[in-house]
């Protein structure tokens, strides 16, 4: 399993003591809120909100959060502020090229936060294209084996358009094209597994090394701008050492 993909597991297991924080809730709402503006508020022809709505059921988000939420995303909640998807760029710590993905009510007071974090860990934001170059934006999901060897999971995701299967301990993610998002989706569901978490997310082209203590900087300085209540998503081209990770799972 690449370092990127154990690391997005390690995150996994970690949003559970963050879930009580309340903030993961903020973050599923606008997830369903945008999949629905986007899409359509019916889950049965908008897949993009069907796992939106299983990925917040799967937090134990009330009913209730997730109906106003969809009809947040469709207008029909005429008291809810609209929400605008942001993209910023630019260079954390040691020169790592650092992408994050938000949803916000406020773009003043979200730029304002992130440029805080980037200034405070030494590192600067950028200007629109000046690292989004360095990655591709594919569809990805992650679930577990559900006792299928990686042979039999690599020909089921290949045949629905994936490109590339990551397999470890019964865990799994898969990354392809975006195009073919809904497609692998539709796959993994007919054969019976859950998906933990899935999506749109930006993959480095080229990811760079650091020793330990840097890398450990980067992840740090990663996770300040994941605790802001409007990012949604962070993308690096860091390399995480097997070293780095068994800090990480400690």
């Amino acid at each position: 399993m690449s370092g990127h993909s154990k690391w997005s597991t390690i995150k996994r297991k970690k949003a559970v003591t963050d879930a009580k924080r309340g903030a993961v809730f903020t973050r599923l709402a606008r997830e369903i809120a945008i999949a629905a503006r986007e899409g359509g508020g019916n889950p049965d022809t908008n897949f993009t909100l069907r796992l939106a709505i299983d990925k917040a059921r799967g937090e134990n988000m009330p009913s209730d959060n997730i109906d106003r939420a969809i009809k947040r995303g469709t207008g029909e909640d005429k008291d809810g502020a609209s929400l605008d998807q942001v993209t910023y760029e630019g260079f954390g710590p040691h020169g790592v090229a650092v992408i994050v993905e938000a949803v916000t009510d406020n773009r003043n007071r979200t730029v304002s936060e992130i440029r805080h974090i980037f200034s405070r860990s030494g590192g600067n934001l950028g200007e629109s294209g000046s690292v989004g170059w360095q990655f591709d934006r594919v569809a990805f999901f992650a679930f577990d084996a559900n006792g299928k060897t990686e042979e039999e999971l690599f020909e089921l995701v290949v045949e629905a358009g994936a490109e590339d299967l990551w397999y470890e301990d019964g865990q799994v993610e898969v990354t392809g094209p975006v195009d073919a998002f809904k497609r692998i989706g539709d796959g993994l569901k007919d054969a019976g597994l859950g998906v933990k978490d899935a999506g749109l997310r930006m993959q480095p082209k080229q990811e760079i090394e650091l020793n330990p203590s840097e890398s450990m900087q980067v992840l740090r300085f990663l996770e300040s701008l994941e605790e802001l209540d409007d990012v949604q998503a962070t993308a690096s081209n860091l390399s995480i050492s097997d070293e780095v990770l068994a800090q990480l799972a400690d």
